[in-house]
């Protein structure tokens, strides 16, 4: 066997960028936090070609001097742990191999100059190896400049992806970074194009609208709620899109633990699970949720980019998010997207008024004759006017249309959200009036969610989750990581009316199934929910099965699309929307009640 030797330390260092250092974007997630943990207020954000070519970070925080500069650029020295309580951190960069590791695979320039002083400092390490070094004019704060990342390393290089994909893992680091400290203000540039600027002193829920999406203000609720922990009080703020306000993919979802943006398997199943049986399977919700929690309830120490965190009570974690998200949307979450679908709004036209009809009508009433002076104006119905019996001049058949006297709104009419019912079209839309616009309701979707509430309300979750034995247990074989998960969540699941236990290493006995599951595979409900623990820490996947089912039953429970209802039978529905949580979506996701304001539709006639 060789001897063992110590390794150079450029080796080291290149060692250790491997860990640090994957990307551009990960070189620039650790400047970026570097300049927060210096204090600064103001961070311009400046990359060329995804950051391939440079990247430059520009804060006025406190700044270094020469003999620290030459510090920060050894590795393991750090500002950021005063003590050796490295449980008790609160910044977001305490390893001290950020700058030597990313100086060990590229060009990097720091200039800085600390707050108080009249002169900056300036040193290059080019590779590894010191550069160069002397005085630099800039203002109090400090600026980094990362050249040709990789560019003597050629085996990594070849494995960087597009400038388009770089940039693009670029920008949403920033993005996090942005919205972690809405005090901070922030400007990122691509090349010699802004991509966005953002102010000091901002909100938390402005600045992530601001930054996602400008609608998601107008289609979200907030969150603010404490809960005791085993140190102190967690607290979970942020902003929580309506489940009608939804994306695709998951990538529109910002989570935060102290202020450091992470992706938790364990907080994004936390999501996941609130939203359950509010969006369809392949439909994410749009939020940006902040987590405060003693520091001692966290290690944020287990990954070397500080991406993933791991909590000492995670089961009370995410019971408090997905309590906290659900008690959110109980609030607001009668309210459905607000935005009318903008192909839908294009297809409203405004045409003239003419006496000569369109060739489609001309057909329609082919007797009449058009040049003479047109009769077709609205007026009052002349004497002896029987609508029963009534007749156009040329004879033809005059439209009915089943109608009943419309009543003034009332003087309470805000208190009534959905407003009072007019009409009904296609005998599967509401039409009715509110104090500030026009209301579409689907009815079939509406009544859905009204039939599934009154299920859970009335304990009907108790009474599908009832154990039906099985009258010869059946054997499942699985690996034996996955038998061991199934068997930590077996009082869980009992709970639930699936009851399992151990058979040997690698096989678990299911003795009872839910009563609503009892004619579900056994072998296929084990290995999903194994799965299901692995990737999200605890399952929901049997919850979700049995929500399914009273989702099915409220289907079926429900006023049909095509059924005509009277304008009391309406109003009824609509006021018990207004009272029943989640009414602004039906079970399968999709808005049960769309809002066209009063401002929406005097432009649509040119009023406004």
């Amino acid at each position: 066997m060789p001897n063992i030797r110590r390794l150079p330390e450029t080796l080291v260092n290149r060692i250790a960028a491997g860990e640090v250092v994957e990307r551009p974007a990960s070189a620039l997630k650790e400047l970026v936090e570097n300049a927060l943990d210096s204090g600064a207020r103001r961070i311009t954000v400046s990359i060329v070609e995804g950051g391939l070519d440079a990247i430059e970070v520009t804060d006025d925080g406190c700044g270094m001097t020469p003999e620290e500069m030459a510090l920060a650029l050894e590795r393991h020295a750090t500002s950021k742990l005063p003590d050796e309580a490295i449980e008790q951190v609160s910044t977001l960069g305490f390893r001290g191999e950020a700058l030597p590791s990313i100086g060990s695979v590229s060009k990097l320039t720091i200039e800085s100059r600390p707050r108080g002083s009249d002169q900056g400092w300036r040193r290059v390490v080019d590779h590894g190896a010191p550069a160069a070094e002397g005085p630099a004019a800039l203002p109090p704060g400090t600026r980094v400049r990362v050249e040709n990342l990789f560019a003597k390393i050629p085996a990594r290089r070849k494995f960087l992806r597009t400038a388009r994909s770089e940039y693009a893992a670029c920008h949403d680091i920033v993005r996090r970074l942005a919205m972690a400290r809405p005090e901070v203000a922030f400007t990122f540039i691509h090349g010699e194009r802004r991509i966005f600027a953002v102010q000091e002193g901002q909100e938390a829920g402005e600045r992530v609208a601001q930054i996602v999406a400008r609608e998601l203000a107008d289609n979200a609720v907030e969150i603010d709620l404490e809960r005791p922990s085993a140190e102190g009080v967690m607290r979970l703020r942020g902003i929580a899109g309506l489940p009608t306000y939804n994306r695709g993919v998951a990538d529109h979802q910002y989570l935060f633990v102290n202020g450091r943006p992470v992706k938790d398997r364990l907080l994004t199943g936390a999501v996941r699970g609130a939203y359950a049986d509010m969006l369809a399977r392949d439909r994410h919700a749009v939020l940006a949720l902040f987590l405060e929690i003693p520091f001692a309830d966290v290690d944020v120490n287990v990954h070397p980019a500080k991406t993933e965190v791991r909590f000492r009570d995670a089961a009370a974690v995410r019971g408090f998010i997905v309590s906290g998200l659900r008690q959110a949307l109980s609030t607001g979450d009668r309210r459905s997207a607000q935005a009318p679908d903008s192909g839908a709004m294009g297809r409203w036209q405004a045409e003239p008024l003419r006496d000569d009809p369109s060739p489609a009508l001309r057909s329609i009433f082919a007797e009449r004759d058009w040049s003479a002076p047109s009769g077709g104006r609205v007026a009052e119905a002349p004497a002896g006017w029987d609508s029963g019996t009534a007749t156009l001049p040329h004879d033809g058949a005059m439209p009915q249309g089943r109608a009943e006297t419309a009543e003034a709104l009332p003087e309470d009419a805000s208190d009534y959200p959905l407003g009072i019912a007019r009409g009904q079209v296609a005998n599967t839309y509401i039409v009715a009036e509110a104090a500030d616009g026009l209301v579409l309701v689907d009815q079939h979707a509406a009544h859905e969610r009204i039939v599934l509430e009154r299920l859970r309300a009335a304990g009907a979750g108790d009474k599908v989750a009832a154990s039906q034995a099985l009258l010869m247990p059946d054997v499942v074989e699985l690996d034996e990581p996955s038998c061991d998960r199934l068997e930590e969540q077996a009082e869980h699941f009992a709970v639930l009316g699936l009851v399992i236990e151990r058979f040997g290493p690698d096989a678990m006995l299911v003795r009872a199934m839910p009563g609503v599951l009892k004619k579900a595979d056994p072998n296929a409900l084990l290995r999903d929910l194994a799965d299901d623990i692995a990737n999200h820490g605890a399952s929901l996947l049997l919850n979700e099965k049995i929500e399914h089912v009273l989702a099915t039953m409220a289907c079926h429970g429900s006023v049909r699309a095509g059924r005509t209802l009277n304008v009391a039978e309406m109003n009824a529905l609509l006021r018990e929307m207004e009272t029943t949580p989640r009414s602004g979506q039906c079970n399968h996701g999709r808005p049960t009640w769309v809002k066209l304001s009063m401002d929406d539709v005097e432009k649509l006639f040119g009023r406004h």
